[in-house]
């Protein structure tokens, strides 16, 4: 048993005795190194907030999202573009040794090693150093990092055809009549995975824009032309035909004879 000093009595007993715990000091002990969080800490947050929403906003306001056709998950010649920040993985995909048969390389392997190394990065490098130039390990991935990323990035904008990128996706207004049987059931399995969903070009020509007549097209389909097959033992000479005028009818028209023409044949379903 103790005695002496550190005891205590209370009543007929002998208590330890012990100093009550400091309370936590007022932030006001510290001016200028401390705050409160409500109010002052969240509305310097909610400003931040509320000026780059702003901004954000401002700019989408200012350059607002292109918009396309429909998708048509039958136009195979459409060639997708991902947004800014992922173009380096959409250029490295382009290298030889991260593309076709090495493509798990590039779309797997190599973007797994990154994250992989993101991961890790705490116990590749644990120093306590908060000099960038102290922690070579960690200061090497991220420049090395930053690099690869700009460069590819650069590259895939400067490199790109950006005009058969608009071309592709553009709305074009035309007497196209999805509904009708030689589209559906000849034209939509033939001709839309080269000429597009809405037959106004992919990897093959624009069909709507040219003036053919009904005699070049079926010359076209019969014999094949470039690296056109020729269809003259898959399809009826009747199928042939029937797809050579309707894509001889085709032509350009504009947005309002387009509206025009969408409300004249829903008021004659009716």
């Amino acid at each position: 048993m103790k005695r002496g000093k550190g005891l205590t009595f209370v009543g007929d007993s002998r208590v330890q005795k012990y100093d009550k715990p400091k309370l936590n000091r007022d932030y006001s002990e510290f001016p200028g190194r401390t705050e409160e969080f409500y109010p002052d800490f969240l509305l310097k947050e909610w400003v931040t907030g509320a000026v780059f929403l702003i901004g954000f906003l401002c700019l989408t306001v200012a350059h607002p999202a292109p918009l396309e056709r429909v998708a048509d998950p039958t136009d195979t010649g459409y060639i997708p573009l991902p947004d800014w920040y992922f173009l380096f993985l959409y250029q490295i995909l382009k290298y030889t040794y991260a593309s076709g048969p090495f493509n798990i390389i590039g779309a797997i392997v190599m973007p797994g090693i990154a994250v992989g190394a993101l991961l890790l990065a705490p116990w590749l490098d644990n120093s306590k150093e908060r000099k960038w130039t102290r922690r070579p390990v960690t200061a090497a991935m991220m420049l090395i990092s930053f690099g690869i990323i700009f460069y590819t990035t650069w590259e895939s904008v400067a490199y790109h055809d950006w005009e058969t990128q608009n071309q592709q996706g553009q709305i074009v207004f035309s007497n196209l009549d999805t509904e009708d049987p030689v589209f559906q059931d000849i034209i939509r399995s033939n001709c839309t995975s080269c000429h597009g969903g809405e037959l106004t070009g992919g990897s093959g020509p624009n069909l709507i824009e040219p003036d053919l007549n009904a005699e070049t097209v079926q010359a076209f389909v019969e014999n094949g032309t470039g690296e056109m097959p020729a269809f003259k033992d898959q399809l009826t000479d009747e199928e042939i035909q029937q797809v050579s005028e309707f894509v001889a009818n085709l032509e350009l028209t504009s947005e309002e004879d387009a509206t025009n023409s969408t409300n004249d044949s829903d008021v004659s379903e009716e």
